[in-house]
C-alpha cells in the first residue's frame, strides 16, 4: 500500500510516531518539488519558511512539508528532513540545473503546542524529522488519528490528531492533510454533534460540558491541502485561504490569538499555467470541504490517551 496523501498523484506521506508527540512529513515525489504557498490565520503560529513562499518571492517549490509537535522544540524536525533530502540528492541546484554543487532542500513547517499532554521534555528532534521522511520515500502505509503530529494533539477538551480527506473536482484531485489541535471545539456543546459533520452519532451534551481542558489555552490547527491542478502560488495561496473556511465551519472559534492555524497548499502538476476564475472557484470549495472533513476523520479515529478522552469512547 503505497503511502500517497491519498488519490493525489505525487505526493508522499509519512509519520513518526513517539507516543506523546510525533512529526508528520509530506513530500514530493518529484525531486524537483511541488509548487507552495501558505496561510497563516492563527495569533500564535509555529512556522518555518512561510515567508519565503509569499507569492512575490523567488522560490516557488518546496521539496517537503513537515508538520511536527513539540511547539517550537519541534521545529527541529524540519533539519532533519533536510538532512534525509539532501542525503537522497534531493534539493534546489544552487548553481544550476545539471550542474555540480549542492542542493539545498526547501522544507517549510508548522508546529503545534503539545506540550501539556504526556511529558513536555519529549520533544521530535531531527532524527524524526528524517524518518518520517523516509517512510514518505519508502511508502509505508500512513493512517489517520493519534499518529505522527496529531500524537498529542488534542480538539477542545478530547483528543485532537491527524486526518485525511480528498474530492474530486473534474480531472483533477484536492485533498488535504490536518492535524487538528484546536482551541475551539469539534463538538457543538449544545448537542453534542460535530460541527464538521452532525449525521455521525453526538456525545453526551451534559457529560461534554463537564470535561476540563488539558493545560493552558494553547493551541494550533495545522496542514496541508493538495492538488494536481497546475496552479500557480498566486492561486494555491487562494486555495490555501479558502481552505480555512473548511477549519472555522469543523471548529468553533476558530483563528484564535491562542491558536497557530497555518495551511499550505501545493501543486504536483509538472507546470503552473493556472485556470479561469470558475475553475479555480471550484477548486477552493474543495479545499474547504477537504479540510473540513480532514478535521471529522482525525476527531473521531483519535484514541484516548494521556488523561484526555477522545470521541470514540463518548459518542452514544
Amino acid at each position: 500500500m503505497a503511502a500517497t496523501l491519498l488519490d493525489v498523484p505525487g505526493i508522499r506521506l509519512g509519520h513518526q510516531s513517539l507516543g506523546d508527540t510525533g512529526v508528520t512529513a509530506v513530500v514530493s515525489a518529484d525531486p524537483a518539488g511541488m509548487l507552495a504557498a501558505v496561510d497563516v490565520r492563527g495569533g500564535g503560529p509555529g512556522t518555518r519558511e512561510t515567508d519565503l513562499l509569499q507569492p512575490h518571492n523567488t522560490v516557488e517549490r518546496v521539496h517537503a512539508i513537515v508538520l511536527a509537535g513539540g511547539s517550537a522544540f519541534g521545529l527541529a524536525a524540519a533539519d532533519g528532513a533536510m538532512l534525509e533530502l539532501e542525503r537522497r540528492g534531493i534539493g534546489f541546484p544552487v548553481f544550476g540545473q545539471g550542474v555540480p554543487g549542492p542542493r539545498v532542500p526547501i522544507v517549510p513547517a508548522a508546529v503545534i503546542f503539545d506540550l501539556t499532554v504526556g511529558s513536555p521534555d519529549n520533544r521530535p528532534t531531527g532524527a524524526d524529522g528524517a524518518a518520517a521522511v523516509r517512510r514518505a520515500l519508502e511508502e509505508e502505509p500512513a493512517e489517520s488519528g493519534s499518529v505522527g503530529a496529531g500524537c498529542g494533539a488534542t480538539a477542545g477538551v478530547i483528543r485532537g490528531g491527524f486526518g485525511q480527506a480528498s474530492i474530486s473536482v473534474g480531472e483533477f484531485r484536492v485533498a488535504a492533510a490536518i492535524v487538528v489541535n484546536a482551541l475551539g471545539s469539534a463538538v457543538d456543546p449544545e448537542t453534542g454533534r460535530l460541527y464538521g459533520d452532525p449525521a455521525r452519532p453526538a456525545v453526551d451534551p451534559v457529560a461534554y460540558q463537564g470535561l476540563v481542558r488539558p493545560g493552558p489555552r494553547l493551541n494550533t490547527t495545522i496542514g496541508v491541502i493538495a492538488t494536481d491542478a497546475p496552479l500557480p502560488p498566486h492561486h494555491l495561496q487562494r486555495l490555501a485561504m479558502t481552505g480555512h473556511d473548511g477549519l472555522a465551519r469543523a471548529v468553533r472559534p476558530a483563528h484564535s490569538p491562542l491558536d497557530g492555524d497555518t495551511l499550505f497548499a501545493v501543486s504536483t502538476a509538472s507546470q503552473s499555467g493556472g485556470m479561469g476564475p470558475e475553475r479555480l472557484a471550484d477548486l477552493c470549495t474543495a479545499a474547504a470541504d477537504v479540510v473540513q472533513a480532514a478535521i471529522v476523520d482525525a476527531v473521531v479515529r483519535a484514541g484516548p490517551g494521556y488523561g484526555v478522552p477522545a470521541y470514540c469512547e463518548l459518542a452514544l
